[in-house]
């Protein structure tokens, strides 16, 4: 096998590769040598058919797994003998000439073929002691539990029947059938359901002319389904409901007490604020990270300039975009509606792909100098928590992900990633901030999209979450 480098251009490499028609005939030889012993033919004893034979049956199949084998050595030779690490998987090319392929499928011609390959790059670590980052905290407030508790309250209340017309606040009980056009629609129509005037729960616009009703009374609701509904075929269209009120129920008094906190599995009314205290923290907490995180990587982004692979800078721009383009399209909206062009939008979300790929080879490179592992365990806890967003699936999610490596190394990847940037922050100052509960939530969309990285390193890849 003769391996000649033929292109070395930025990140992009191609190799020639030749196996004479002497070595083809060898390896054919061999393989069928192998054969000969396993095969079963009839009128033959077993490892007595003839090798001459044998290249007249299974010449042909037995060539191709000589020629792909030939193709995976020649590709860990690439890599090992020039110390590469690839960003995508070698692309092989044969010759177009088909009377070429046909002798050396026969072992009376060379064969040639062109690997070519994109490298990750080479970059070195810099040094981060001096960035500072700030991290936002919130103290939970009593007010911010008596709020939740409210909340509560109101979920668990009861009504109860009512005599004469409802009002914001009460419930209703109706039964309803929408049309479109004079044409009722799949979904539209309902009998007993149960409408909690001023919850704006239902079609905004819906409740609102519910109000004043009582039990035997109908009505033509007149609404507009929003225009980013969830159901496209529904999104921004007008529609009636007739609608009949089957009863008017009151909400009952508003207990904050020991017995609201043991409908919650709590024995009493200071354990259910200690849970609520606990959970509200940690909601804070972990927007609080996600701030650090993007602050981090943010700064890290303005340190690091090197060419990125193509092939994972496009991969990453076709996932992103195709995001874009599902959500547009659920929401019913166009670039116009966004105050941008198609050709604006490409150009902002392909930085976003850059940048993404740009961080996730720095942190694979931190991870990877740092030996930061994950283990087995880590992972199978990670998959549990997976498992159990699914409940009444969990044995076919749990099997599905046991089944499919690609899968369980999306698991790995953030895991990976949250540990990345454990390190790093060890490494920068970290200075708490007290701030508002607003502006800890504030830009959370924005923050989000912007701060996405697609880490690339062997088995060490993830996307932050």
């Amino acid at each position: 096998m003769q391996v000649t480098e033929t292109l070395s251009q930025g990140l992009k490499r191609e190799f020639k590769v030749v196996l004479p028609a002497t070595e083809l005939e060898q390896r054919l030889n061999d393989e069928l040598a192998t054969l000969k012993d396993r095969v079963r033919l009839n009128g033959f004893r077993p490892g007595k058919v003839p090798v001459g034979h044998l290249r007249r049956v299974y010449g042909r199949s037995v060539m191709g797994d000589v020629v792909q084998n030939a193709v995976n050595e020649a590709n860990r030779k690439i890599v090992e003998d020039n110390s590469l690490k690839l960003a995508f998987e070698p692309q092989i090319k044969f010759p177009e000439n088909q009377d070429e392929i046909e002798k050396a499928m026969d072992a009376k011609g060379d064969l040639a073929f062109t690997v070519a390959l994109e490298v990750l790059p080479t970059f070195d670590l810099i040094d981060v002691s001096d960035v500072e980052v700030k991290k936002p905290v919130v103290e939970v407030t009593d007010a911010e539990i008596n709020e939740s508790l409210e909340r509560m309250a109101k979920q668990n209340r009861s009504f109860e029947p009512k005599d004469g017309k409802a009002e914001n606040g009460d419930r209703v009980v109706v039964d309803f059938v929408g049309r479109i056009d004079g044409t009722e629609f799949e979904g539209g129509k309902g009998e007993d359901i149960r409408v909690e005037l001023g919850s704006n729960t239902f079609i905004p616009g819906f409740e609102d002319q519910l109000v004043g009703l009582q039990a035997g009374d109908t009505k033509l609701v007149k609404v507009a389904f929003p225009t980013n509904y969830l159901a496209p075929h529904l999104a921004g269209k007008d529609a009636e409901f007739d609608v009949t009120v089957k009863a008017v129920e009151a909400p009952g008094e508003l207990k904050i007490d020991d017995e609201l906190a043991k409908g919650f599995g709590m024995e009493s009314l200071d354990k259910l604020k200690d849970a609520i205290r606990d959970a509200i923290r940690k909601d804070f907490d972990a927007q609080s990270r996600r701030k650090v995180k993007k602050e981090l990587l943010d700064a890290l982004d303005t340190r690091y300039s090197f060419d990125l692979p193509p092939s994972l800078v496009e991969q990453e721009f076709a996932a992103v975009w195709s995001q874009v383009e599902a959500d547009m399209k659920s929401n019913n909206r166009t670039f116009a509606d966004e105050d941008t062009t198609e050709e604006e939008a490409r150009a902002e979300y392909r930085r976003i792909a850059e940048r993404r790929v740009r961080l996730g080879l720095v942190l694979a490179q931190i991870g990877e100098k740092s030996d930061i592992k994950i283990s087995d365990d880590e992972v199978t806890q990670a998959l549990i928590e997976r498992v159990r967003q699914y409940p009444g699936q969990e044995k076919q999610v749990w099997e599905f992900y046991q089944k499919n490596p690609q899968a369980l190394a999306e698991i790995r990847a953030p895991l990976f990633e949250e540990k990345v940037v454990d390190q790093i922050l060890s490494q920068v100052k970290v200075v708490d901030e007290t701030v508002t509960k607003e502006a800890l939530f504030g830009d959370d969309e924005g923050e989000e999209a912007a701060s996405e990285t697609k880490a690339k390193g062997g088995k060490k890849a993830g996307k932050s979450e």
